[in-house]
């Protein structure tokens, strides 16, 4: 497994995703990813699956230094004291001392940035995360939120995928010293149809999936997909085999179009 390290951080370079997922099959498929090689799980207060991933991460027998968890903080625990108390109780939920990153979900203009920025580095110094980040930051956002941060943060997780230009977020990462983290990195398997990656695919005996993963982690971005099929977890990991040539990189990059995103609600900040 690769790694993408950012300020002291190693976020293994492919992870589960896991919005969607509830119940039972949100704590197999957890454990079933582990048991395949998995290092990297991602949750968040608002997927209402923090028991069940917890669950997942104790039954696959893999030793807990050994797995990296995120978690992400909600909106509307913004303010100090109720982000402090709801990554306890996010805690409480997974049955962990810690997680290894605890981000902001998304950007909420109604709570001073400085404010929540200084709740989130208190909660390392506190010893509940070890690493600390944003996402759904904009370019400008994260100028303000690396500014603020008495903390280093290690990461701005994204929407990102062939069909979504990020360079300019890319670049203030890189800038900055942070990682990217890809969610929707398959583009919600919208990817599985492309010509142009079924192409490339067929030259290394790999699928379009696998094709967009390894475009991902060739640019030293860490990519959460996420899925409920065990032939899938497999597929998404097998990645690590083959590389892609610059052309091939090319290509893949000129899919991008203007309205290639996906994730667009209503309370998203300007885009990039």
């Amino acid at each position: 497994m690769l790694f993408v390290e950012a300020n002291g951080a190693r976020i293994p370079a492919i992870g589960l995703g896991t919005w969607e997922l509830s119940g039972r099959p949100c704590a197999r498929v957890v454990e079933q990813a582990l048991r395949l090689g998995y290092r990297h799980i991602d949750t968040a207060q608002v997927y209402d699956n923090e028991r069940e991933v917890g669950d997942g991460v104790r039954a696959s027998g893999v030793r807990r230094d050994d797995i990296f968890v995120t978690t992400k903080v909600w909106t509307n625990h913004f303010a100090p004291h109720d982000l402090e108390r709801s990554v306890k109780e996010s805690l409480v939920r997974l049955r962990l001392p810690a997680v290894d990153l605890l981000l902001l979900h998304w950007p909420n203009p109604h709570v001073p940035l400085a404010e929540t920025l200084g709740a989130l580095a208190h909660a390392k110094r506190m010893g509940l995360t070890r690493h600390i980040g944003v996402s759904n930051f904009t370019v400008a956002l994260i100028e303000q939120a690396v500014a603020l941060s008495g903390e280093p943060l290690v990461c701005n997780q994204v929407e990102y995928h062939p069909y979504l230009d990020q360079a300019k977020v890319r670049a203030a990462c890189d800038q900055h010293g942070l990682a990217l983290v890809a969610y929707s990195p398959i583009a919600r398997g919208r990817v599985k149809a492309d010509q142009t990656l079924a192409g490339i695919g067929r030259a290394h005996r790999k699928s379009p999936a696998q094709i967009c993963l390894r475009w991902l982690v060739q640019q030293n971005v860490s990519a959460i997909p996420r899925t409920s099929r065990v032939e899938r977890l497999s597929e998404n990991i097998e990645i690590f085999d083959f590389e892609l040539a610059e052309d091939e990189m090319a290509m893949i990059s000129a899919l991008a179009n203007p309205k290639g995103r996906l994730t667009d609600f209503g309370f998203a900040p300007k885009w990039d």
